[in-house]
């Protein structure tokens, strides 16, 4: 098959905007010399895109050019998909068809294909202001990367959740904004074009609600608007819409949540503020009260990982328990690291994300330690990893959080959100 007659995603956002680190006109034209650059508002131009169309004459020269001069485009991208992914953003730089080639699907479904897709890991966090911030861990090179700034509507927003569809999208929805109160608003970040854009509103206003995917269909269930929510909706990416689903049983505000086999276990305050229990069944569209020894000792953070349901034994993650659902029951001490790192709240262990394999345990100090769960025996040393914070840090960013990671400046931060987006 001939690679020219392949589709590729076209784009008319400019090469000079935040995905490229350059923070100047000038800079950025060395790296796109002869181009005409221009200067956008941040998140604007992504979320609104400019529908200005290039020239056909324009359109047609660029597919004619070659994506390496001297070889086909087959094996020109062949060697492209292979370039890792720390280097993507210099790569959108040389030329128009290496930008539309690295923001569609064929590209990014060769690169699994073949084995070399990567996993980054992005963790949200609220400072000692009440400011949210963000930033990307590449667990290969072990950097903190430089990301696009939040927009607005979520710089101070509370109780907003946080979710992966499609592998390389992260969706911000709802929340409180202190100013406008709840929001429907629903905002998603591409790892393939490093930039925000705009999705379909919730059907709803809600805040401090439970949410979560399965079969890559966005699930969101109580909170509060003007009391707690019994309500719940679905969005699918596929139609790009939100639908009603079936009601709690009663009104809850959760505050801890996981998929396990295939349901949806949520736990949370009632409108009495009781603790109440209760679970989703996506196939049968119905909820269902449960209690049972999963729910009994069940903590957060947990993840669901190689059909195991994990969670904290002690504050900093050095101890994990685990679900027995054969005897209904959790394993106390079932992976132990003897290593306790302390009390604080800088150490506390703010999510479990699965990545590359192993299961990540992040503190609010950007603190990540990775557990092999596939490792029987051996020293602890060989399943206990400590990735962040190891090795020769190559950027600014790297080297600043580093330097302010655990100091009283941040002893009031927390961690909101930890996901991992693969490209």
């Amino acid at each position: 098959m001939d690679m020219n007659d392949i589709s590729l995603v076209d784009t008319n956002t400019c090469l000079c905007r935040v995905d490229t680190g350059l923070k100047t006109v000038a800079g950025a034209r060395k790296f796109v010399p002869g181009t005409k650059l221009c200067v956008q508002p941040d998140v604007k131009a992504s979320i609104h895109p400019s529908r200005h169309k290039a020239k056909r004459a324009n359109r047609n020269r660029n597919q004619s050019s070659p994506l390496l001069p001297g070889l086909p485009d087959d094996l020109a991208i062949a060697c492209l998909i292979r370039v890792p992914r720390l280097e993507h953003t210099k790569l959108r730089l040389v030329c128009k068809r290496w930008y539309r080639l690295l923001l569609g699907n064929f590209f990014y479904t060769l690169r699994k294909n073949i084995g070399v897709s990567e996993e980054w890991m992005y963790v949200l966090k609220r400072d000692k202001d009440g400011k949210v911030s963000w930033h990307g861990f590449d667990p290969i090179y072990q950097l903190w990367q430089p990301l696009p700034p939040i927009p607005r509507d979520y710089f101070n927003a509370l109780g907003f959740g946080c979710a992966v569809l499609n592998n390389c999208h992260l969706y911000l929805f709802g929340g409180k904004d202190p100013i406008k109160g709840s929001m429907r608003r629903v905002i998603f970040y591409s790892a393939r074009t490093n930039k925000w854009h705009r999705a379909p509103d919730m059907l709803r206003r809600r805040h401090f609600f439970g949410s979560c995917v399965i079969n890559n269909c966005l699930y969101v269930a109580g909170g509060e608007i003007d009391g707690s929510l019994r309500s719940a909706e679905v969005y699918d990416p596929n139609k790009n819409r939100w639908s009603f689903i079936a009601e709690m049983g009663t009104s809850m505000v959760p505050f801890i949540g996981v998929v396990y086999k295939g349901n949806w276990f949520l736990k949370g305050l009632g409108p009495h503020r009781q603790v109440l229990s209760e679970v989703y069944d996506p196939e049968n569209d119905r909820w269902d009260t449960v209690y049972n020894g999963m729910i009994a000792g069940w903590r957060n953070p947990s993840a669901f990982v190689n059909d195991n349901l994990y969670a904290l034994e002690c504050r900093d993650g050095c101890k994990l328990r685990v679900y027995n659902s054969v005897t209904d029951s959790w394993n106390i001490n079932h992976i132990n690291s003897k290593l306790h790192v302390g009390n604080s709240h800088a150490h506390e262990a703010a999510a479990l994300v699965p990545l590359c394999g192993k299961l990540c345990i992040v503190r609010n100090n950007l603190n990540i330690s990775m557990v092999d769960l596939g490792a029987k025996g051996g020293v602890v040393a060989q399943l206990w990893e400590t990735i962040a914070g190891k090795g020769q840090f190559r950027t600014f960013v790297t080297n600043l959080w580093s330097s302010f990671a655990g100091r009283d400046r941040l002893k009031k931060t927390h961690i909101l959100h930890c996901q991992v987006l693969q490209i």
